[in-house]
């Protein structure tokens, strides 16, 4: 991954649905972005000091842009606020490159595509890419009514769109979401991609779990988490491989902001446990787990845990740093 900044200026700046905008981002020196493959996301440094992430949705392979789709959400943390209300067209920001935790199975007999909400953006730029290579898939869009619906005028007019099903909330019975019907009437070796509310995405990986899908074949990608405190969160104690130092990680506080406060700079971007950007190594201690990134397999390991976020279930926790 390269970690280096681009500068980009907001070439269209696009009303898409009710409460949703796409941004089309170019670089401002002129020249092409770095490559991206669907599934995608980058980083957004927003004015304020803010930084969120936001999947590419425009067609992989297209070096000349980036596209992402933000949902105004009035409960936030502002970013989506900032998108809406301060961006304007012409205006310059920085973003990281693309990074990619969400990304099309290799040799996958069929693909099952699952958007809720806002969650099309990367489930978007995966059809298109599926369509291009022509292998077999279908995509279910599930919103709360029509004019909620971004990019569908897109999807009708493309050449996929007999593979799309849309869902409303609020249309007829029939044309409603059936994920039971849909997870059984997959082809066998189907692949699942899902994204969009917590709500949404909890349900379907559920179900999907319920039926027997093994792990590997199911590919996820949230927002957004809230992180739950607990009545049994307590302070602990990291150590720091490297060095020995220990670091005391009161009750209320991250073990980021404690390492922070000692000097030790842990690199974050979502700080809710679902980026993956400060994943770390754990080489002692159980982590007390409370992310959306990693997948149940990778939390039983406990060889590594998002210092944003998660705790520890051991007095001690001793990290790669």
């Amino acid at each position: 991954m390269n970690d280096a900044l681009l500068t980009v200026r907001v070439a269209r700046k696009t009303p898409e649905a009710l409460d949703i905008c796409s941004l089309d981002l170019v670089r401002e020196d002129g020249g092409p972005l770095p490559a991206f493959a669907a599934g995608s996301h980058i980083d957004l440094h927003l004015p304020g000091g803010l930084v969120r992430q936001y999947s590419l949705c425009n067609q992989p392979g297209e070096t000349d842009r980036y596209q992402i789709g933000v949902l105004r959400d009035a409960a936030g943390r502002g970013g989506s606020r900032a998108v809406h209300d301060a961006l304007r067209e012409g205006d310059t920001l920085t973003i990281s490159a693309p990074r990619n935790h969400f990304a099309l199975a290799r040799d996958a007999r069929h693909h099952l595509l699952l958007a809720g909400g806002i969650g099309i953006t990367p489930v978007l730029c995966m059809a298109e890419r599926l369509a291009v290579a022509g292998e077999p898939f279908s995509m279910h869009y599930c919103t709360r009514s029509r004019d909620r619906t971004a990019f569908a005028d897109r999807i009708a007019a493309s050449g996929f769109a007999t593979a799309v099903a849309l869902h409303h909330d609020d249309g007829p019975d029939g044309q409603k979401f059936d994920l039971a019907g849909t997870l059984d009437g997959a082809p066998a070796g189907s692949h699942l991609y899902v994204c969009g509310p917590r709500g949404f995405m909890d349900a379907v990986l559920g179900a999907a779990r319920a039926c027997g899908w093994p792990e590997e074949r199911l590919h996820y990608e949230f927002f957004g988490a809230a992180v739950e405190a607990s009545a049994d969160d307590a302070g602990f104690r990291v150590r720091i491989a490297s060095s020995g130092a220990l670091v005391d990680v009161p009750a209320g506080t991250t073990v980021v902001r404690a390492l922070a406060a000692c000097g030790i700079e842990v690199l974050t971007s979502c700080e809710q446990g679902v980026c993956g950007t400060c994943l770390t190594r754990v080489l002692e201690g159980e982590p007390d787990h409370k992310d959306s990134y990693l997948t149940p397999e990778e939390q039983a390991a406990n060889d590594q845990f998002l210092p944003c976020c998660s705790r520890s279930r051991s007095p001690v926790l001793v990290l790669d740093l």
